[in-house]
């Protein structure tokens, strides 16, 4: 049995912790599922450094995250954030997260592809804040359209179809607006699988630049 005057001592240790300032922290920042404590404290070291890592499908909990560590760092001061992206795209609805919140902070967000940044990877790697936005020289870029399964009744499928052809054409719009294409060569283009190297990205105006060393970003 454990003595009352230690559960009591226990209960007031709890207390005070509850009434403690503590200080405000960054949100935690995290790659890709399965890494160790030690892979995943150097997401917290970029995070210092105002780089926030996208590395893995866009879903709700990523967008979260990087939502979050987007405005955190935009209320620290003024600097440039940088969004390093290497994803095969997901959510349309969290990556529009991700993008509105790009847009909404003060800071500019420079974006850089670091291997691979498909359907909205691509997306948000087109939205950096203009002439910030960078790929690495083997970075594959693609874009396509937006794609969904539409099933149930009749109704639901016609309400489905018209919401996909709305998602379709804002995106056109916005990728069409971040790189000088028109809405009707984005619309085209993507009408199937569109790859582009660095470079191709770059001519395409996905990208502003080819960078080989992260020196050249200063």
């Amino acid at each position: 049995m454990v003595p009352a005057a230690l559960v009591a001592g226990s209960r007031q240790v709890t207390a005070n912790l509850r009434r403690m300032d503590l200080p405000n922290l960054a949100p935690m920042a995290q790659g890709p599922s399965g890494l160790d404590l030690g892979a995943a404290d150097i997401y917290n070291r970029l995070l210092k450094e105002r780089i926030v890592f996208l590395g893995t499908d866009v879903n709700d909990t990523i967008a979260n995250q990087l939502a979050a560590q987007i405005l955190y760092l935009d209320g620290q001061d003024e600097g440039d954030i940088w969004l390093y992206i290497n994803s095969p795209g997901g959510s349309i609805s969290a990556g529009m997260a991700i993008y509105d919140t790009m847009q909404f902070v003060t800071a500019d967000v420079g974006t850089v592809c670091m291997g691979l940044a498909a359907s909205m990877g691509q997306f948000l790697l087109c939205a950096g804040a203009p002439g910030k936005r960078f790929a690495l020289p083997h970075s594959q870029i693609m874009m396509h359209q937006p794609s969904g399964g539409i099933q149930g009744q009749a109704s639901d499928i016609a309400i489905q179809a018209e919401r996909m052809v709305y998602i379709k054409r804002l995106m056109a719009e916005r990728i069409a607006a971040h790189s000088g294409q028109t809405v009707e060569q984005i619309e085209a283009d993507s009408e199937r699988d569109r790859w582009f190297t660095a470079e191709q990205a770059k001519d395409y105006g996905i990208i502003d630049d080819v960078k080989v060393h992260r020196s050249d970003l200063a």
